[in-house]
């Protein structure tokens, strides 16, 4: 009965928000045949700006710039209308200033140190600057650091509750996705014995991915527990902006200071296999202890600062790590999300570990939603006789997006890119590495989503056993994996090829 309740619940939210959205577009349809029949000297006019609206969009190659093209051109001036409501990058709206400006003061806390820099420059002359870059937007490197890999969701929410349980100081934990199962019953119960213990224990969500568990009773009981509970970008504020298109992705879980985990897996049921909703789960997970984890603290208590509107805190030091372990290599925890545009962080990163590759990359994404320039760097990187091989899966979470990864998957085997399908079921992971030397494990899909909508979080790791673990785990799932020829894929129907080409014309808005 109450699950019964709490899903209505969830449904009427989503309801009112589709129902604002639909009417927003019948609006804007009904006043541009207003126009057209009623005023048609305002139509022309409009009819003229869309024309040179085009004409900037098509300069910028961007499939998301081009996808609004087609609708601007489709529909002359309602199609002016829905781009300036919907279509624009708002960099400068009240959630990306506020974003800004508290990346700036988390800044202050970061401990520069150029010596570690130094040090990745003798031993990695290339990688460095991929280094150098993040360095750039603001995210450190550090040393001092035990770094361990994650191959299954179900291993690291495991070795994640167990340290939850050791927590004495504060518990972090940030998730997209929450569902109501054993995984958060294991987690809740942890969380509540320690605020009885006086423990800072603060959950930050996001309103979209736990649209199903976040109800009212869901709150109190947390609020009455001694948890903290922040709510990013509830999807009924700002709807006439679609400012609920832009999710915060990130999955972050901090306990004291010390210890932090990132990566592609959420607390739901599924991410550990207790239940089967595509096949056997793919995900994965770095768990970092000591100096590092101040990268992932940092990104939590920035999206913390922005959902609760500005919590002044007077000296963060106090979560900042206190152990100092032996050196595992080099990491560099960084983000991503809309208040970054026109610059892309996480994409850049992908970017320069596929063209900075020399003897191999290998990638793992649910998502193979790519743009031209993207398509460009993987061909270009396999044609210069690098290994380039991309596993995505066979078992797919959501069939259009299936539609466009295999509408992607040409190009890149026609220039020499091994694509593989994970046949067990759904690959969830999102990983990144290259020549035994440097890897990514975080949050990051190979979509439009990932690198402009939504706000994202990896870690960038060198020389670290973390690097050797992926290569070794990307082999054994290459074993359960299916490799798609180019014959195969010129073979598949004609109505599929339709569908496929139609579909990859909206894959920025899938």
């Amino acid at each position: 009965m109450e699950a019964l309740k709490n899903n209505s619940q969830a449904i009427v939210r989503a309801l009112t928000v589709a129902v604002a959205v639909v009417l927003q577009a019948i609006t804007m349809v009904l006043v541009g045949r207003y126009l057209h029949e009623y005023a048609s000297w305002a139509y022309v006019l409009l009819e003229i700006i869309s024309f040179l609206l085009v004409f900037g969009l098509i300069n910028d190659q961007e499939s998301y710039r081009q996808f609004w093209c087609v609708i601007v051109l489709v529909f002359p001036v309602t199609g002016l209308f829905l781009y300036y409501m919907w279509g624009r990058r708002r960099r400068n709206s009240k959630t990306h200033i506020l974003i800004r400006e508290t990346e700036a003061k988390m800044r202050q806390y970061v401990p520069h140190q150029p010596e570690v820099m130094e040090e990745l420059q003798e031993l990695h002359p290339y990688k460095v600057q991929i280094a150098r870059f993040l360095e750039s937007e603001g995210f450190n490197m550090y040393r001092h650091t035990d770094v361990k890999y994650f191959p299954l969701g179900e291993e690291m929410l495991d070795a994640m509750i167990e340290d939850l349980k050791k927590a004495e100081k504060c518990i972090f934990l940030e998730y997209f996705i929450i569902s109501d199962g054993v995984i958060w019953k294991r987690v809740k119960e942890v969380l509540i014995e320690k605020a009885k213990a006086g423990i800072d224990i603060r959950l930050l969500i996001d309103d979209f991915g736990c649209l199903g568990i976040n109800t009212a009773e869901f709150r109190d009981e947390l609020v009455k527990s001694g948890i903290r509970l922040a709510v990013f970008a509830p999807i009924h504020k700002n709807v006439d902006r679609l400012s609920f298109n832009y999710r915060n992705h990130q999955k972050i879980t901090i306990v004291d200071g010390n210890i932090g985990y990132c990566g592609g897996i959420n607390l739901a049921d599924e991410y550990a296999n207790i239940i089967r909703r595509f096949g056997n789960w793919k995900d994965t997970a770095l768990r970092l202890e000591g100096e590092g984890v101040w990268g992932l603290t940092s990104i939590f208590l920035e999206m913390w600062e922005v959902a609760m509107g500005y919590e002044i805190t007077t000296d963060y030091t106090v979560y900042m790590p206190t152990v100092k372990m032996p050196s595992d290599g080099f990491v560099q925890p960084f983000c991503d999300g809309p208040a970054n545009n026109p610059n892309n962080p996480a994409e850049d990163v992908y970017t320069h570990l596929i063209n900075k590759a020399r003897d191999y990359v290998y990638i793992t994404t649910p998502y193979l939603v790519i743009d031209r320039k993207m398509t460009e760097d993987l061909c270009r990187t396999a044609r210069s006789g690098v290994d380039v091989k991309i596993i995505v899966p066979h078992i797919y979470d959501k069939w259009y997006v299936y539609m466009v990864n295999v509408a992607n998957y040409g190009p890149l085997i026609a220039n020499g890119v091994h694509v593989y399908e994970y046949m067990p079921g759904f690959i969830h992971s999102k990983t990144v590495v290259c020549d035994d030397e440097c890897a990514v494990c975080g949050t990051i899909n190979m979509d439009y989503r990932s690198f402009y909508l939504h706000y994202e979080c990896g870690v960038f790791t060198c020389e670290s056993s973390a690097v050797a673990d992926i290569r070794d785990d990307i082999h054994e799932t290459l074993k359960q994996c299916q490799e798609i020829y180019l014959d195969e894929w010129q073979s598949r129907p004609w109505y599929e090829k339709i569908i496929q080409w139609v579909l990859r014309l909206f894959a920025p808005v899938l």
